[in-house]
């Protein structure tokens, strides 16, 4: 079954690249030692020399395998290069087209390459240039959620199986990713055909992801989010994504679609990446621990079944937790004498 392990890891549980900086050498260590899949989140500006850092700092705190995660809308092509100089287990790309030189180049390194598409196009793609495997993202997910347009992104139920049925016999095992925070969302997905599940909300509300202390709390007083494009308009358009619904959120949500983040107050201040940076009112940036400013009213990014989380626990632990339930409802619910 799918919790046996996808890519050569113990589980089928991937810890998704948790921007900027929130899936940070802690997090993802903590997910690897529990035999997951973390990846961390390489800047969305060229600094080779910093992902190696990241890269080799997470090696002091695991031995096991994990990856990088890229977005390709950004300048990345001197992190991509380091990545595979460090030779980490796999490299995921988000938001952008996966070319056939790229997964060449990760291949000859020993590096797998893991594309996230929103889109059966975008899917067919993927297995033309010969990935290792595919993440579908439903538009129940948190955070950006690509899609080829931005009003009909799919559902995760509806696009999965049509992914599953396109890979076919290729061999390439399909990453369910978007609203899954427990087993329950697990044993769906791996009846839907995934071999494994990404999470990103669920490893969010965890001690060692690099989230503020205040977005933390948030995750687990609200239950309710919204698709929607009012933050960084400017700084990556056409970008829709999904947020929690906090009063901040709630008063602006109708801005005026020629209003972005350029013309704003500050409202605060943070270091990403170790860069620091000021963060305008409707700008994408979600609060870490060295932000000041009012929190409150920054982005807050979260999944669709975000309601589901009660608590904030260790990583290792969601690891744990969501193999052994995902087990024991299978044998449990799904015997033969109960259908």
């Amino acid at each position: 079954m799918g919790w046996k392990g996808i890519l050569g890891f113990e589980y089928g549980i991937v810890q998704g690249p948790l921007g900027p900086d929130i899936a940070g050498p802690e997090l993802v260590a903590a997910v690897a030692n529990a035999g997951g899949l973390g990846l961390l989140r390489a800047p969305d500006w060229e600094s080779p020399d910093y992902v190696k850092e990241l890269i080799r700092k997470t090696r002091k705190l695991t031995d096991k395998p994990f990856g990088v995660g890229v977005v390709l809308a950004f300048p990345h092509k001197e992190n991509v290069k380091a990545i595979l100089e460090e030779k980490v287990a796999v490299l995921q790309l988000y938001w952008g087209e996966c070319s056939k030189e790229l997964v060449i180049e990760a291949h000859n390194a020993g590096v797998k390459v893991v594309p996230q598409v929103g889109s059966l196009e975008e899917a067919k793609n993927a297995i033309n240039v010969g990935v290792d495997a595919i993440i579908v993202q439903g538009r129940e997910a948190g955070g950006h959620v690509i899609g080829q347009f931005y009003y009909f992104q799919e559902g995760l139920i509806s696009l999965l199986p049509r992914v599953v049925d396109l890979v076919g016999d290729h061999g390439i095992p399909i990453i369910a990713a978007g609203g899954i925070v427990d087993a329950r969302g697990y044993v769906a997905a791996l009846a839907l055909g995934a071999k494994g599940i990404c999470m990103g909300t669920r490893f969010l509300a965890t001690h060692e992801s690099y989230a503020h202390p205040t977005y933390k709390r948030k995750l687990i007083e609200y239950d309710k989010t919204e698709y929607t494009d009012v933050f960084g308009r400017a700084r990556w358009p056409g970008a829709p994504h999904r947020v929690l619904q906090t009063p901040f959120f709630c008063d602006w949500k109708c801005l005026s679609a020629q209003e972005n983040e350029t013309n704003q107050p500050i409202i605060g201040r943070t270091i990403i990446h170790g860069v620091e940076r000021e963060i305008r009112r409707f700008a994408g940036t979600v609060p870490n621990p060295t932000t000041t400013g009012d929190i409150e009213s920054m982005v807050m990014y979260a999944g669709q079944s975000v309601g589901l989380i009660k608590e904030i626990l260790p990583a290792g632990q969601v690891v744990k937790k969501l193999v052994e339930a995902a087990q024991l409802l299978i044998h449990q619910t799904f015997n033969p004498d109960s259908i």
